[in-house]
């Protein structure tokens, strides 16, 4: 196929410091080439390039044929452009959003119903004309925003982490309606950061710190696996423990929960029998499995971070009793009319991680509100450690930490001061303090970066920050919400080795996220669709809720959709 893009020897720099170095790449025509890569890589600002906002420093980017820099109007309507975040007026409504960017895209005015009624039923938008873009879900402001872009047919649509901070369902519809615009010869580029939809793209540039890592068909940077991804299964002993034993080997370059079982990497030297061995060690067999696309890029980034964590090793061990920690019993919270949760009831246990799953606009975050003292219920009674969060959430907070979705720390304020700052919110002074925050300085390598401003750090300074920040007290419950949305592989693999750590000391974790690999780490989840918890069980129990001769191996995201989906049918019937 043709080539829609050129780019030769692209760079930009911002305040002397390199975004993009030295890149060469094509994208071929008709066809959706995946630009992956964590945040921080330079998939935005490469975007934005390619969208003709801004100017490169130095290189070429031929655009049809033509170069960027050609008269805008010469180009105009060849190129469709969603930005990451969300780019339309919310106080808008959808159809007032759709004729601002018929008129700023020169839209004829004798085809604007026309394009309307076509994108409104491309995008399922139909029914929400009259709504406010700021009261859509997630998922429906995408679907918005990808209409938005779509209205003058584009020959080449830049789309930027159309997926990011959206649940797996929305995710796949999205995949499903770019797809379908294949067939009229449109030419996507797709950036994203969860790797899993790099295997959906016909070809990849796998991009970090502004350098290209890989350029081609994902099945070849795949391939280079083939016999060395193994799925350790049937051992004795924690999964949380066999695996820090089994990353402490030599020859075994990553490594993460998988349900039951344990995925590893091994390096290239490393062969059947010691595999085997390792295996043997922990009374279990091993399987091998096709390679993932996140197998391969850990690979190629040097492998991971290893099993141990010095933010566990230096915290003390509370009792492995097994009681009940945190505690929801009818947990029902309305506005007006509207119900956001309804009668969520669960248990979590010392040293468990308890995982909240739900589609975006579910009640999920609510609930996690609610038993984080952040939200009061309207009935229903939420517990930590034997505080109950309606009549004493001051005593109840004291028992736990909570870490943001969004970076929560002072941007006015350097690494160190935001650890005092917090430390002091957490009762610590004096000694105490010093002393903890000289622990997470060496436990987080933050000795070069004290006085550097929070808002100057890189996203992994940033996510290490509030982890630290989090744990000053030593809670004996933590709260993550999406914790590591739009952080390097290498980074989530680093917080889960901690978290991973610190929950075989006693600490007890509950968590939200959008990451389907991140949800095998939980010995537990909730399912929350419709304000209810539709289900609730281990990852493997709820994959098996859904396996049939049809997917006789769910996934984990596959486990997700289809339990949604049989609820929705129970529902009708």
């Amino acid at each position: 196929m043709p080539d829609v893009v050129q780019v030769r020897n692209l760079e930009k720099r911002f305040h002397g410091k390199p975004a993009l170095r030295n890149l060469s790449f094509c994208i071929p025509s008709g066809r959706i080439t995946g630009l992956v890569g964590p945040d921080g890589a330079g998939k935005t600002t490469l975007l934005r390039l390619l969208a003709g906002l801004m100017d490169a420093d130095s290189g070429e980017i031929l655009v049809n044929d033509e170069d960027i820099h050609s008269p805008a109007e010469k180009r105009k309507g060849f190129i469709g452009y969603m930005p990451q975040k969300f780019g339309l007026y919310e106080d808008l409504t959808v159809l007032e959003n759709l004729r601002l960017y018929s008129d700023l895209l020169g839209v004829d005015r004798s085809r604007e119903k026309m394009l309307f009624d076509e994108m409104l039923t491309f995008t399922g938008l139909g029914t929400f004309t009259g709504r406010l873009a700021g009261n859509l879900s997630g998922g429906m402001k995408q679907k918005l925003g990808l209409a938005c872009a779509l209205l003058g047919h584009p020959r080449l649509l830049l789309l930027d982490e159309p997926g990011v901070g959206v649940d797996p369902i929305s995710r796949r519809e999205l995949w499903r309606m770019v797809r379908s615009l294949m067939g009229a010869g449109m030419t996507v580029l797709w950036s994203t950061s969860y790797l899993d939809e790099a295997e959906n793209c016909d070809k990849v540039l796998l991009l970090d710190e502004g350098k290209i890592l890989f350029d081609g068909f994902p099945s070849e940077l795949t391939g280079r696996l083939t016999g060395r991804v193994w799925l350790l299964k049937n051992f004795e002993g924690s999964r949380r423990s066999v695996l820090q034993q089994v990353l402490r080997e030599n020859g075994i370059v990553d490594g993460v929960i998988q349900g039951r079982g344990i995925r590893i990497v091994a390096s290239k030297e490393t062969g059947r029998e010691t595999i085997a061995s390792i295996a043997a060690k922990h009374s279990g067999t091993a399987e091998s499995v096709r390679p993932r696309f996140e197998d391969a890029f850990i690979d190629v980034s040097g492998g991971g971070p290893g099993g141990d964590s010095a933010l566990a090793e230096r915290m003390p061990a509370l009792n492995a009793d097994g009681a009940i920690v945190v505690e929801a019993e009818g947990l029902t919270k309305k506005y007006g009319t509207f119900t956001a949760a309804e009668n969520i009831t669960f248990q979590i246990r010392r040293g468990e991680i308890f995982g909240l799953l739900g589609p975006n606009g579910a009640g999920k975050s609510t609930t996690f509100k609610m038993m984080c003292g952040l939200l009061r219920p309207t009935s229903g009674t939420g517990r930590i450690a034997g505080e109950d969060l309606r009549k004493s959430a001051s005593a109840a907070r004291r028992h736990l930490g909570y870490m943001a979705q969004k970076f929560s720390m002072y941007d006015g304020l350097s690494l160190y001061q935001n650890m005092k700052f917090f430390s002091g919110i957490y009762g610590l002074r004096g000694r105490e303090q010093k002393e903890k925050i000289e622990r997470m300085t060496e436990v987080f390598n933050f000795k070069d970066h004290l006085s550097e401003n929070a808002r100057d750090l890189s996203l992994g300074y940033k996510q290490r920050l509030a982890l630290a920040c989090t744990m000053m007290h030593d809670p004996v419950v933590l709260f993550l919400d999406e914790p590591t949305s739009g952080v390097a592989p290498v980074t989530r693999r680093e917080f889960w080795t901690h978290i991973n750590n610190i929950v075989e000391k006693g600490v007890t974790v509950m968590v939200t996220t959008h990451f389907m690999d991140e949800a095998e780490y939980c010995d537990r989840i909730a399912l929350i669709y419709r304000g209810r918890a539709i289900a609730i069980g281990t990852p493997d129990e709820l994959k098996a809720m859904v396996a049939n001769p049809h997917l006789p191996e769910p996934t984990m995201e596959d486990a997700f959709i289809e339990l949604v989906k049989n609820y929705e049918q129970e529902r009708l019937q």
